[in-house]
């Protein structure tokens, strides 16, 4: 488990990459920053927490290995032979945004503002890793000082 969230850091890093790339280095810091310093340890502290050591792990059967590689493969052919085999638009135009920009936006409640599905998703990434502690947990919370009446 603690393997996937650490491949999960290497896709953010890349996705902040492609953002250097493609010159939106304030997007590509606030990628590095929330998501793959905040998010990621947020998740990792939320695996250690609940992670059970004495649980055993079932090891995968050789033929469904071989399965999962032969469409992870076949996966990789079809998105390479659409990736060349399509010609795509490329536009000249250079789209100059700023950082008060990106901010105006982010915090803007008028058409074209993003508060408050920003909002939303924060909301709905708390219930989630809420949810998880307590679906993996398995155990009902109960105060032991609770008497009866």
């Amino acid at each position: 488990m603690l393997r996937s969230v650490i491949y999960l850091l290497f896709v953010l890093c890349g996705i902040a990459g492609i953002y250097f790339l493609i010159d939106y280095n304030f997007l590509a810091a606030i990628q590095l920053t929330v998501y793959a310093g905040g998010i990621i340890v947020l998740i990792i502290f939320s695996v250690l927490l609940v992670h059970h050591i004495e649980m055993e792990l079932e090891m995968a059967k050789p033929l469904r290995k071989i399965l999962t590689a032969l469409l992870c493969m076949l996966g990789l052919g079809v998105f390479l032979y659409t990736i060349y085999n399509n010609h795509f638009n490329v536009v000249d135009n250079q789209v100059t945004t700023t950082t008060a920009d990106i901010g105006s936006k982010l915090l803007s409640y008028d058409a074209g503002g993003f508060i408050l599905p920003f909002e939303v998703v924060s909301v709905l990434l708390l219930a989630a890793m809420v949810g998880a502690i307590v679906i993996a947990k398995g155990k009902k919370l109960t105060d032991n000082n609770d008497t009866e009446l």
